[in-house]
């Protein structure tokens, strides 16, 4: 589904005594973070003076925030991006973006549900479909995903004998 603001990250806690803010990354690489020059906090734009990664986190210093207990207002907060803003290689998409799809078989063209989950997992991303069944679908782009088409808000996908998680 094609959005306009995504998710990108949360305020896990201050750091240190000057101000700056611990930002989680979602999902990926956290220096996927320190590309974009605004961000979204309760809806409205804010603009690091500075960030950068540290360790598995990202260390930002927002405007106006010069001590620990200003930083620490923001504690808990979602971090959000314009869409737009983003440039993911071709055939790459948020997560959010694709919740809600509705899923085909390639082959039949027949509906087999809607992608409702997306986890993570060491080798890859795992999508959920609920329909009739359930399905656990690997998310490997030309093996199992054959497309996805958030205009549409459709993916098709190659299904094999045991990918419904009631099957034996």
């Amino acid at each position: 589904m094609k959005l306009d603001m995504i998710k990108i990250g949360r305020i896990v806690n201050a750091h240190g005594i000057r101000g700056e803010v611990r930002v989680q990354p979602r999902d990926g690489d956290p220096a996927f973070l320190t590309r974009f020059k605004t961000f979204y906090i309760d809806g409205q734009p804010v603009t690091p003076t500075a960030n950068h990664v540290h360790k598995s986190l990202v260390l930002m210093k927002f405007p106006g925030v010069d001590d620990m207990n200003t930083a620490l207002t923001y504690k808990d907060k979602d971090l959000y991006i314009r869409r737009a803003d983003a440039r993911l290689p071709d055939g790459e998409y948020f997560d959010d973006e694709l919740l809600g799809l509705s899923v085909c078989n390639a082959e039949t063209g027949e509906v087999l549900g809607e992608l409702t989950a997306v986890e993570s997992y060491p080798a890859h991303k795992v999508y959920t479909v609920k329909g009739k069944r359930e399905y656990l679908i690997p998310a490997v782009k030309d093996v199992f995903i054959k497309s996805v088409d958030l205009d549409a808000n459709r993916m098709e996908i190659h299904v094999l004998e045991g990918m419904a998680t009631d099957e034996d």
